[in-house]
Parts: C-alpha cells; sequence; structure tokens
C-alpha cells in the first residue's frame, strides 16, 4: 500500500488497526490475553510489554496492585514513584533503606516517601534481586560503558529514560530523584564494595500494592553494575489491577512500618473523609 499520498497514508495507518505488537500497552487493559491467576480480566488497569531500552508511565490509584515480570531473564525496571495529587512528594530511597532497617527489597518492604509516609508496599516477589543503593543508569556512564548513553542510541541511560516519562506528567530533570531497580541485584561486601549477583532468571516477578494514587514511571535499562559489555536488556512485562481489599491484609508488626502506614492514612483520610479507598 502506497503511503506517498495523504490518501494512501490515511488508508495504511487505518489497515493497522487491532494489530498487537510485543511492545505497545493493551487498550483497554481487560483486553489482555493472560491476567494473573484469579484475577478477572476486567478488573486490570495496566498491561503492557515494555522493550528493553525503553519506558513507560501511569497514573495510578490507591490500591492499585502491580506486577513487574521478567520475561526473558534480562530486564531490569528502574522505577519512580510520585503522589499524583501532590508530586513533590516522591519516592526517597534513602529513607526506604533506613526506616526499616534493611538495605534489601523484598516482600514486606515499604517505599516510603520523605515525608515519613509509605507510597507502595513489595507484596510479592520471586526474584529477591533488587537494589536500592546505585540508582540508575546516566548518559555518561553509558556513553563509557557501551559507546553511547542517549535516548535514541542502542544503548539509552535509565535517566534519560526516566526524564522523558517524567516530562509527560509535567515533571523536569530536576524532580528525578534516585530509583529503585528490580530484576538486578547488589549486595555489599564486608569492605564497603557493591557487587552485581545479576537477575534470578526469566519469569521472575514482583508486586507492588499502591497505598496512595501515584505517578509510576519505568524504565527498562541495564543497571550501572552489569557486568555485560553489551546493552542486552530484555522485555519487561507491567500489570495492574485494582485491589483495594488489599490494603487490609498488610502486617504492620514492625513498628517503624506501623508508624509510617498511619502517616500514609491520616494523609488519605484528611483529604477523602469516609472514604476508605
Amino acid at each position: 500500500m502506497s503511503t506517498s499520498t495523504t490518501n494512501g497514508a490515511r488508508a495504511h495507518a487505518r489497515a493497522q488497526a487491532g494489530t498487537i505488537t510485543d511492545s505497545m500497552p493493551i487498550l483497554p487493559a481487560s483486553a489482555w490475553p493472560t491476567p494473573p491467576a484469579g484475577i478477572p480480566a476486567e478488573r486490570l488497569t495496566w498491561a503492557e510489554t515494555v522493550p528493553g531500552g525503553r519506558y513507560t508511565s501511569k497514573v495510578l490509584a490507591r490500591g492499585t496492585r502491580i506486577r513487574l515480570r521478567d520475561i526473558d531473564g534480562a530486564a531490569c525496571a528502574n522505577v519512580l514513584l510520585y503522589r499524583a495529587d501532590g508530586p513533590w512528594e516522591r519516592l526517597n530511597v534513602a529513607d526506604t533503606v533506613k526506616v526499616p532497617w534493611q538495605a534489601y527489597l523484598g516482600v514486606g518492604h515499604p517505599l516510603l516517601s520523605d515525608a515519613g509516609r509509605v507510597l507502595a508496599t513489595v507484596v510479592a516477589d520471586t526474584s529477591g534481586r533488587h537494589d536500592a543503593l546505585c540508582g540508575t543508569t546516566s548518559r555518561a556512564g553509558n556513553t563509557a560503558k557501551y559507546g553511547s548513553g542517549s535516548v535514541h542510541s542502542p544503548s539509552p541511560a535509565g535517566r534519560e529514560l526516566l526524564t522523558l516519562a517524567a516530562a509527560k506528567h509535567g515533571l523536569e530533570p530536576r524532580d528525578l530523584p534516585p530509583a529503585l531497580s528490580f530484576f538486578h541485584g547488589v549486595r555489599v561486601e564486608t569492605d564497603g564494595a557493591l557487587t552485581s549477583i545479576g537477575t534470578a532468571g526469566a519469569g521472575a516477578y514482583v508486586e507492588l500494592l499502591l497505598h496512595l494514587p501515584l505517578i509510576v514511571l519505568i524504565a527498562d535499562a541495564a543497571h550501572p553494575l552489569d557486568p555485560d559489555p553489551e546493552f542486552s536488556t530484555t522485555a519487561l512485562e507491567v500489570l495492574a489491577w485494582s485491589a483495594p481489599d488489599d490494603l487490609d491484609t498488610l502486617p504492620t508488626d514492625d513498628p517503624e512500618y506501623r508508624r509510617a502506614v498511619l502517616n500514609t492514612e491520616d494523609a488519605w483520610t484528611a483529604l477523602h473523609p469516609g472514604k476508605d479507598a
């Protein structure tokens, strides 16, 4: 079909309607062919496959559960979170490590803002390979390692991708704090050195439960300590569904976590009196 004329280009574009590729959001999300076990398709609010070296973003409601899945075993989800109703409050990685007395992310770990509130909690994890210490990659670092780090290069840096994702929500480069990385683990050696422990392999997933309405930014980009000399990041599956009742099932045994949850609930009920979710 010729696209040399306006009519031809229009006909060609319309002929693509209904085409599904492995690198696009599914609309509506309920059309996703394989929802998580036990989750009716109509509860899905986000369904997308993010290729390696690309990004995505979404505004999601309180009580949303997000599943990130490493499809082929070499994804690295660099994640930032912002309050949708006040994006000056955002993920604070330092407090996320400090408050729960734990540098390694796993089930039950709160993702905190600098206001002492829980933005999200890790509620499922089959990977165990995550990082809250290194942040994401920079353009300079990727250029030194791979030869380029620009967005449209074969090896885009995580910060460059997150900058674009943030711009879609009125956020500027100065609004990008350090990110969390899921699916590429790091451990601290006795001498303080940071060591990559790689990924858990294909199919591993992690789930987050959102305590407040959030802007979620995700860049699927190589980890700064990835030992592969080539940019080999693979696709990431992103699914989200409404699960407000899950907020009532979270354990609150740790006093630090309980206090952060109370701070969060206080902020929510002040803005939405009479609402449970």
